[in-house]
């Protein structure tokens, strides 16, 4: 134990230096697999996936990473495996029409930037929504605060309260019994105000939903800003969609490299 101690001095606390360095740790990241020219093995290969996020098309193998939950399936006893990434700039904008939630009775959702503007950007308030989840994209999440990550120094804070929140973050499907605590909270949150869907249950159900008890995520009820896809995704990918909301990176459109976007951390 002294021993161990007397290592924990001596290193220090090791923060990443994302985003001004790319993080290079191994760990860091599960990553996530590509579309991926197989040949006439395709559609086998796709068939493999319990979710979906790989469809054979021809002699490719599609990919969706909203989908993805990290079973390895693809790439794990098959004699072609697809190809893999081991990047962590996972930030998606969501798919499908909003129009949807304005009949459910959401209210307006109107097209709007889903940056937060240049006053806003330097001090974002979180709340952190469970509407679900199983624990593995709320740990996750947890593990921003660590030392390792502490996204305190980039301007973004977690707070218990809907009435000082800027952000919704929610992890898992929704719940039957999460859609009116969720409802509720975002109508308690004052504007400018956005909602960042984590995790493949928050994106799209997973294999949890949709069901009798469960919906198919967050853009289901609520207007998603942006998404991560993974199951769960690591913190470097949340960190990532963090500072695309707040104006500090770029989207990158698909799971790819963000880059720097004017004002440096």
């Amino acid at each position: 134990m002294a021993g161990w101690f007397a290592h924990g001095i001596a290193a220090g606390i090791r923060t990443t230096r994302f985003p001004r360095r790319r993080e290079e740790a191994a760990g860091v990241t599960p990553g996530l697999p590509q579309s991926t020219r197989i040949g006439a093995r395709a559609g086998e290969v796709a068939s493999r996936c319990p979710t979906g996020a790989l469809v054979a098309q021809g002699e490719e193998v599609a990919f969706d990473a909203r989908r993805c939950i990290h079973c390895y399936r693809c790439v794990r006893g098959v004699e072609t495996p697809v190809r893999w990434s081991e990047g962590y700039e996972w930030t998606l904008r969501p798919e499908g029409d909003r129009a949807g939630l304005r009949q459910a009775g959401v209210g307006e959702v109107a097209e709007r930037p889903f940056a937060f503007e240049p006053p806003f950007r330097r001090s974002i308030n979180i709340l952190v929504m469970d509407a679900g989840d199983c624990g593995a994209c709320l740990s996750e999440v947890r593990q921003l605060t660590a030392p390792q990550y502490n996204l305190h120094r980039l301007g973004f804070f977690i707070t218990p309260t809907p009435r000082n929140a800027d952000l919704l973050l929610v992890v898992g499907p929704v719940t039957d019994a999460m859609r009116h605590p969720l409802l509720s909270a975002w109508e308690a949150m004052p504007t400018p105000k956005r909602i960042l869907a984590v995790g493949a249950c928050a994106l799209t159900g997973s294999i949890f939903g949709p069901s009798f008890v469960s919906g198919a995520g967050v853009g289901d009820l609520l207007p998603v800003d942006l998404e991560v896809p993974g199951s769960p995704p690591p913190p470097l990918a949340i960190l990532h969609a963090l500072l695309v909301l707040s104006g500090r990176l770029e989207l990158s459109g698909s799971p790819g490299a963000g880059t720097m976007a004017g004002e440096g951390d």
